[in-house]
């Protein structure tokens, strides 16, 4: 019991009073906790997005010096080791000179989502994946029926310039995104059904939207790389 003295007489909390208050105490804890994480993933998600936004402003400046023709290159654009263009690893080095800081592979600025817990393992914390659409063909896209496609060196085609004027579309094509669900907790990749990404549109403006709210790609997925019609086609209605 602790006692404490008001005028000529000692007045004691009870331990029963005191676990009392410390069971209080726990569960107020127990309610502002979560809110105070998610609070924290809100500010993150805020900060991902302000790096894809970046970015964006990035591509602008790249296309203005090569002729409004988007990072071209065939792939895979590394031997040792392999990686495509689409990956960051692979369209980074374009967009890097317009970025405004040095990039590399121990300090990745805006290349880095906060909330990316794999890429720093194994993609140099390099977060953000470039559509396909953008190096080739919407007759070439449309042949793609699979997410292999992406990666079979057998089924690989030669890549395409695409000029900005190709996009039907620049609020609704996605130019690049998270290539994981970083913000909700998994780890499923672009083409998952499930999870929520942070998405950049070649009109600059990005959107944190759930995995089902982009339109299905030639391969049946939610694929930035094979979306129907490629550059001409849209992401999302």
């Amino acid at each position: 019991m602790s006692l404490r003295r008001i005028g000529n007489l000692e007045v004691g909390f009870t331990l029963l009073e005191l676990l009392v208050v410390i069971a209080i105490v726990a569960i107020l804890a127990s309610l502002l906790l979560p809110a105070l994480s998610k609070s924290r993933e809100k500010a993150k998600q805020a900060v991902c997005a302000a790096n894809l936004k970046q970015i964006g402003l990035a591509f602008q400046l790249y296309l203005q010096d090569y002729g409004e023709i988007f990072p071209c290159a065939d792939d895979p654009v590394s031997s040792e080791p392999v990686y495509w263009l689409w990956m960051g690893r692979g369209w980074r080095r374009f967009a890097a000179p317009y970025i405004g800081s040095n990039i590399s592979s121990k300090s990745m600025g805006v290349l880095f989502c906060p909330s990316d817990r794999t890429a720093p393992q194994k993609w140099e914390s390099t977060s953000y994946g470039y559509s396909m659409s953008f190096y080739h063909s919407p007759e070439q896209i449309n042949l793609m029926d699979s997410a292999g496609h992406t990666y079979d060196a057998g089924k690989r085609v030669p890549s395409i310039p695409q000029k900005l004027g190709r996009v039907l579309h620049p609020g609704r094509k996605a130019l690049m995104a998270e290539w994981l669900d970083n913000h909700t907790g998994g780890s499923s990749g672009w083409w998952a059904w499930e999870g929520s990404r942070n998405y950049l549109f070649v009109d600059g403006h990005v959107e944190f939207l759930p995995a089902r709210g982009i339109t299905a790609a030639n391969d049946g997925l939610l694929d930035i790389n094979l979306t129907v019609n490629g550059i001409e086609g849209k992401d999302r209605e």
